[in-house]
């Protein structure tokens, strides 16, 4: 089983879901370089959005893009 950091989350990308009908909102949450979240580091808020978002892929997000986060 890999570490935390040994799966790429420390290597900072996120998995972003753009809304499709309002250009400013988006919900992002942290991942690997695959785009697999890793849930037990996610607030119980933010596991709830993730799933909901991954419910509505299509009708209300696009599809998701992993992309690497520039951190500061």
């Amino acid at each position: 089983m890999n570490s935390y950091s040994d799966s790429g989350f420390a290597a900072g990308y996120e998995i972003r879901f753009q809304s499709l009908f309002n250009e400013g909102r988006a919900l992002s949450f942290p991942c690997d370089a695959d785009g697999h979240v890793h849930l037990d580091t996610l607030s119980e808020r933010a596991r709830d959005n993730y799933f909901y978002a991954r419910t509505v892929v299509g009708r209300e997000f696009a599809t998701p893009m992993v992309r690497r986060c520039h951190l500061h």
